[in-house]
């Protein structure tokens, strides 16, 4: 039983990362596709698909590198489930002077912050990567 599925998934990715792996698979849920998806649109992953099981799916994270070195330096979680931090449109910041995205969940749904500064929503700040 996993207590934090969302760092769970970071801490696959990084794993995978070290160990110059292709893809990684992790659990699947709508938040999980929801980060991925972000993070496919991003640049930071190839691709990823959901594969079905008889449980909840498994989703495929394909990885990517460039020089043969991983795309993402450094992925960390925010807000933890010991520690929520919700922030408004007008407090999100950027990450790395603009290098770098959080991922937020909005009540509009998961988002950069880029996107939700846009439209004026805040939210959950989720994950920093950069």
């Amino acid at each position: 039983m996993v207590n934090d599925p969302i760092a769970d998934m970071i801490t696959r990715i990084k794993n995978a990362a070290g160990a110059r792996m292709e893809s990684v698979d992790i659990p699947a849920s709508k938040m999980k596709l929801a980060i991925a998806d972000i993070l496919l649109k991003e640049g930071y992953i190839k691709a990823y698909k959901v594969i079905e099981d008889a449980k909840q799916g498994i989703l495929r994270v394909n990885l990517k590198y460039h020089n043969s070195r991983h795309v993402i330096t450094t992925i960390e979680r925010v807000s933890k489930p010991g520690r929520r931090l919700y922030q408004g449109a007008e407090k999100l910041q950027t990450v790395r002077d603009g290098l770098g995205i959080s991922i937020v969940s909005t009540s509009q749904g998961v988002m950069t912050n880029v996107k939700a500064k846009a439209l004026g929503i805040g939210g959950e700040v989720l994950i920093n990567v950069w």
